[in-house]
């Protein structure tokens, strides 16, 4: 998909200007009315929603990517600066979504304005508002798939997701990240599927609200973890812009941002595969694997030293990842497999204090993609992966399969990996290996599980230069 956004140069270059604009929304900690959010099947009865829809036509008519008005200047601020795979995720969104909330108020002249969110637990089907492609329609935007039943899990949501940030065993952040938020791009595909443009569809907004409410939800849960208001996690500001920043501690509730929102129920169970009305067959995330997906040889790598702070124990290279599942065995020989033994004897346990500390003073071992791209069918989503380590290689793995999990895969997480981390995914798997006991250390096996929306691209669609596993005493 070509990227419509402006580079960061430009957009740089142009953000002090464009702050000094009276229109600018700066964000202020004065006592404002708490507003409520709601579904957006009523918002749209609302008398707001057609303040809405003035405010996103407004918003798209101003063409300048440096004017603070303009529907690519706010793109530009996600593709820019938010945090994807690290700490911050939820809290730099959340703090994003309240900037633009406010500039929908001031577009629309409509102080009432609070954003809708999608819940698609429950409504699985992208309203038809947003997928109805009538000219003048500020909604519409190509899509490949409409509905975001694939992308669901309840994971997040189980009850020993007790901890709160990146970093910890069993962190709602990361699951949260993992699934829905970046499967629910993937499969929608379009404008989502990629990092770059992902902002300019309307749909966006609705997406990251309901992660917003999943998060305030789970926090209300009296066993979750989220670090206390004079924890250091919440020292310091968010940017958004070269002149545009949040103190971090306003993030932490959505009190902080007075608003909230009308659902603070967390989802107990997946919705029905329904699209307008009827029973539909689609792949989901909850399709079985029943057996652990079929051995593919690549060319191996050895132990080297990759920086400073990082040793591969091994790799393969040149893994292309089609419409069919599989999975790669990577060898690690005696020096490595004693290395991976030792690091996880040294592991730690999950933290118990909620907030406290990661592991700072051990090693980390990662499953490191790199050499990330996506073939040009590949780029506009519609499908994603499931990765899994050490799945059992023979019987029934469904029921073991949630112990193996270790992230997802897809246009969406390449793009990422494209834009801010040179090609390369890092997927923490310490605790994962640390979990699973004993096990046969001369060797990794990683499988990929193909999921698909209804349209999916067929082929090559994501290839890895090489997949290795590391030894890091970086921060995860």
């Amino acid at each position: 998909m070509a990227t419509t956004s402006a580079s960061r140069r430009a957009f740089v270059q142009g953000t002090s200007a464009a702050l000094a604009l009276a229109s600018l929304p700066r964000f202020s900690v004065a006592q404002t009315p708490t507003v409520i959010r709601v579904e957006w099947q009523a918002f749209k009865t609302m008398p707001q929603y057609q303040s809405y829809l003035s405010a996103i036509q407004r918003i798209k008519s101003y063409t300048n990517s440096t004017d603070n008005r303009s529907w690519q200047y706010w793109a530009n601020i996600h593709t820019n600066y938010c945090p994807h795979d690290k700490a911050y995720f939820l809290a730099w969104h959340r703090g994003y979504l309240s900037l633009y909330e406010k500039q929908l108020r001031a577009a629309s002249g409509d102080s009432t304005i609070a954003h809708p969110y999608w819940d698609y637990y429950t409504y699985p089907i992208i309203p038809s508002e947003f997928t109805d492609s009538a000219t003048g329609n500020p909604l519409y935007t190509p899509r490949v798939n409409t509905s975001a039943w694939a992308a669901l899990s309840l994971t997040p949501f189980g009850t020993g997701v007790t901890n709160f940030q990146f970093g910890l065993n069993n962190a709602f952040e990361t699951d949260l990240e993992n699934a829905p938020h970046d499967p629910v791009h993937d499969i929608i595909g379009g404008y989502l599927a990629n990092i770059a443009t992902a902002a300019l569809d309307p749909l966006f907004y609705l997406h990251h609200s309901n992660i917003d409410r999943l998060w305030n939800a789970w926090s209300l849960r009296s066993t979750s973890k989220v670090p206390a208001a004079t924890n250091s996690y919440w020292t310091g500001h968010f940017t958004y812009a070269s002149n545009l920043t949040m103190n971090r501690s306003l993030t932490r509730t959505v009190a902080g941002l007075y608003y909230d929102y009308a659902n603070d129920t967390l989802p107990t169970s997946l919705p029905p595969q329904a699209q307008q009305g009827r029973i539909i067959r689609v792949q989901a995330q909850t399709t079985p694997l029943h057996i652990r997906p079929t051995l593919r040889s690549f060319p191996t790598t050895p132990a080297r030293t990759v920086s400073s702070n990082r040793l591969s124990l091994g790799g393969v290279t040149g893994i292309p990842l089609d419409n069919s599942s599989m999975s790669a065995r990577i060898p690690l020989q005696g020096s490595s497999a004693n290395a991976l033994r030792d690091a996880l004897a040294a592991s730690p346990a999950a933290d118990s204090q909620g907030g406290g500390q990661t592991n700072n003073a051990g090693r980390y071992v990662k499953l490191v993609l790199d050499g990330l791209s996506a073939s040009p069918a590949g780029q506009a989503g519609g499908y994603f992966y499931n990765i899994y380590v050490n799945l059992p290689p023979t019987g029934d793995v469904d029921a073991v399969s949630p112990m193996h999990f270790a992230g997802t895969i897809g246009a969406f997480e390449v793009s990422v990996a494209e834009h801010h981390m040179g090609g390369k995914k890092d997927l923490d798997i310490t605790y994962l290996m640390a979990s699973l006991g004993s096990f046969d250390l001369s060797q990794l096996v990683v499988s990929f599980s193909r999921i698909n929306g209804l349209n999916a691209a067929q082929g090559t669609v994501v290839s890895i230069g090489e997949m290795r596993v590391e030894l890091g005493t970086d921060a995860p």
